[in-house]
């Protein structure tokens, strides 16, 4: 009998709650919202600026029924109460609702029949921002019609296809990305706008509440190989273009809900409070306009201002988000919620008290999409690294392992782009793998298929790591390339202006392997190196394993090095070609360690250099770089890369003993490498000198050490649980593990470390 009542009561107060009559404007363009901005355009020029531009396009709008100015038409009745605007937006619903169908050609004639689609949607926004606008204009029976052809129109193929039984035909695991927030959130904000007029639009509007938390929530399925929505540190893998889209639409409706409701809590989404972090870190600041991570369809310079602001308007409230408000540039990409347009007028908070730079940490990972962003500091023009190792599908493109390199400004090591779908250098060239900075095989990189059936093994990132002093990303592809590679790794290891990218491939059979290498700006060929230079950014592509770039073009004098070839590739507008890098062995191999120097240049002319000296030894490979009075040894264990089953990887080299898969060390010009300050170890139980273990585990793990003085900095990674031990000649006076300080536990010479880490 209880429950019996708790049902009841909830049902009833649902019905109070929907049954109340909504006082416009409610939705958007509230009254609050409007006289804050009149308010604080009394002292703030820029607000008043705005202003004068969206009114001087609300009234290049009060010619002809152009229903996409309906918002600038919307706000300026609010803001001035000028009739001329409201009798427009009245013409202008007139005009929508006299038509036939909304729906499209294309989509009427699917099988079954798609009646809506983001045209349809995007009318349903624009009839509620106007008829939310000028409700109290219209006669009760104006609202009575009007709204029973809105509801034919949109508000009923909308929800009907994509919401409501018996009609429903789309499901979050078919079309549960961008598509479903705009289809969806636009009817509903139709719906709100309605339900004075049509008791059923309020039950809509309810439901469309409810079901928000699934879109969110949707955690993919196996069957049809879909993947989850968000990834758990709070990114979206369809791009940010399409993240901030989807995401954008959602939160309208929300803000539109809470209007209409006052004091009524939505449906809780815990995902909305991780989102700015996302955000913020897929960004780059710099001088000019703020660039983005463009990995999949989006372009560099698509922001995320209007999810952001909405988020601030729900009370997700962050001094780094006002931060972020501040690098935005009006007009820097086509769907901004700008200050001279209406919602950016609206909700843009006051920025006066934005730090000057973030507070957010300089290494960032999406683990379940797999995006991975280091960088060197937040402040602007610095250096930026961003990988890509996920799904393929969609809006996520054909290109597992690859890396964007921003640096001095410029996104130096690029990302090719995209181009508007329909035409065939999209699916021919951009979504491939051809147009990323990958590793092909024969020519051939992921298969052409995986863009509509998706990449059923995918690629992965693990072991981000930043110490301040260097910083690691493990990726696989193996996965995405499965057809070709039973084994596609990249280590990505960053230390003293030099990024170390190394491959570790090994190919069903033996074939030719090829590194791509796209770029902004201008590449130069000089002996070994291919030198990139763009503005004040410049950067010197190395290859040092398997061979050297071919010294001289007399290749035939260098018949085992590396060969280049310039290719040419559609720019994004399509409107011309542009050049990229092939580095290909000449012969045919079936397992390849790769290594790539992607030295840092201070500028263009930057002479000081690290030398690089190739050094190899019994099972090993190596290299040792020599820079401002400093020496780092890098070893590649050969028998640690899954040659071997059950006989153990230990190796000597130059006096280490270690079953690393690879290991570095940095100590003083003319010291003992034992002196070493900083050391890497991947993957590794031990490393041994002199009869000294300076580090063991029973398990093989990822650590970086950086000792300073007396302090000792460890990072550690690969197991759920640590214990392990590191040689220190004397008790450190602080212990730091992953960023946090811990009890020095000193015995023996050794500090004991007993933790519980992220694997």
């Amino acid at each position: 009998m209880k429950k019996f009542f708790v049902c009841v009561g909830g049902l009833f107060l649902s019905f109070s709650l929907y049954a109340q009559q909504v006082k416009h404007p409610a939705l958007l363009f509230t009254k609050a919202r409007v006289e804050a901005a009149k308010s604080r355009m009394e002292s703030d020029t820029c607000m008043a600026r705005c202003w004068e531009d969206i009114r001087k396009v609300a009234d290049g709008a009060l010619k002809g029924n152009n229903f996409r100015r309906a918002d600038y038409l919307s706000l300026a009745y609010l803001m001035t109460g000028d009739r001329r605007y409201a009798d427009r937006l009245k013409s202008i619903l007139q005009s929508l609702t006299s038509a036939k169908t909304w729906g499209s050609e294309e989509m009427l004639s699917r099988k079954p029949v798609w009646r809506s689609d983001l045209g349809l949607s995007h009318k349903c926004l624009m009839s509620a921002l106007a008829y939310d606008a000028i409700y109290e204009t219209l006669s009760g029976k104006e609202r009575k019609d009007l709204a029973e052809k809105l509801l034919r129109l949109g508000l009923e193929p909308a929800l009907g296809d994509w919401v409501l039984e018996p009609t429903r035909i789309h499901t979050l695991n078919s079309m549960g990305h961008n598509w479903w927030t705009s289809c969806v959130y636009n009817a509903g904000m139709l719906a709100l706008a309605l339900q004075n007029e049509l008791p059923q639009a309020r039950e809509w509007a309810a439901t469309l509440n409810e079901v928000m938390p699934e879109w969110f929530g949707f955690a993919g399925d196996v069957l049809q190989n879909k993947m989850k929505t968000f990834d758990e540190a709070g990114g979206m893998y369809e791009s940010l273009n399409y993240a901030n889209f989807g995401i954008q639409e959602a939160l309208q409706y929300r803000i539109a809900w809470q209007n209409a409701y006052p004091g009524q809590k939505a449906s809780p989404i815990p995902q909305l409070e991780k989102l700015p972090d996302y955000f913020l870190q897929v960004c780059y600041p710099r001088t000019g306009i703020l660039y983005d991570i463009n990995f999949g369809d989006s372009h560099k310079n698509v922001t995320a201002e209007s999810s952001m602001m909405l988020l601030y308007a729900l009370g997700i409230q962050r001094p780094d988000m006002l931060w972020y408000f501040n690098q935005i540039q009006d007009g820097q990409h086509r769907d901004g919620y700008f200050r001279n347009r209406p919602m950016g007028f609206l909700y843009m908070p006051d920025v006066r008290k934005a730090p000057e730079t973030p507070d957010l940490p300089t290494s960032w990972l999406l683990k379940d999409f797999g995006w991975a962003m280091v960088r060197d500091s937040w402040k602007k023009d610095a250096t930026m690294l961003a990988v890509k190792s996920g799904h393929t599908w969609n809006h996520s493109h054909a290109d597992a392992n690859s890396l964007i390199l921003f640096h001095k400004g410029v996104d130096i090591l690029k990302d090719a782009g995209n181009c508007s779908y329909p035409n065939p250098e999209y699916r021919g060239y951009f979504f491939q793998s051809d147009a990323h900075n990958v590793v092909l095989f024969n020519g051939e990189g992921q298969s052409r298929e995986q863009q509509y059936e998706g990449s059923y093994l995918r690629g992965s990132l693990h072991h981000l790591m930043d110490n301040g002093q260097m910083k690691y990303v493990l990726a696989n592809g193996t996965g995405p390339m499965a057809d070709k590679f039973s084994r596609n790794f990249r280590h990505f290891l960053w230390m003293d202006k030099v990024i170390y990218v190394i491959d570790d491939i090994k190919a069903h059979h033996a074939g030719h392997f090829e590194w791509l290498w796209h770029y902004s700006g201008k590449a130069v060929k000089r002996g070994p190196d291919l030198t990139v230079t763009s503005d004040s950014a410049s950067v010197v592509i190395r290859p040092l394993y398997p061979r050297l770039l071919a010294l001289s073009d007399f290749v035939h004098d260098y018949p085992e090095d590396l060969y280049w070839e310039v290719k040419t590739g559609p720019t994004e507008d399509l409107k011309d070609k542009e050049e990229y890098y092939s580095f290909h062995l000449p012969g045919e191999h079936k397992r390849i360690k790769g290594m790539t120097a992607i030295i840092l240049k201070d500028r263009p002319g930057d002479k000081d250099l690290p030398y690089m000296e190739k050094r190899e030894g019994k099972d090993w490979i190596g290299l040792r770089v020599r820079r401002g009075g400093k020496v780092t040894d890098m070893y590649i264990n050969q028998l640690a890369d899954g040659r071997l089953m059950h006989n153990n990887s230990w190796i000597e080299a130059d006096g280490w003993t270690t079953d690393a898969y690879m290991f570095t060390v940095t100590y003083d010009e003319g010291a003992d490498p034992s002196t070493a300050g900083d050391i890497f170890v991947c993957y590794g139980s031990a490393l041994r000198r002199g009869g000294v273990s300076y580090y063991s585990s029973l398990s093989k793990l990822f650590v970086m050490q950086h000792a300073e003085g007396k302090d000792l900095d460890v990072h550690v990674q690969g197991q759920p649980y640590v214990r392990a031990v590191f040689h220190a000649a004397s008790r450190p006076s602080s212990l730091r593990v992953n960023g946090r300080a811990e009890k020095v536990v000193y015995e023996d010479g050794n500090v004991i470390l007993k933790k519980q880490v992220e694997p």
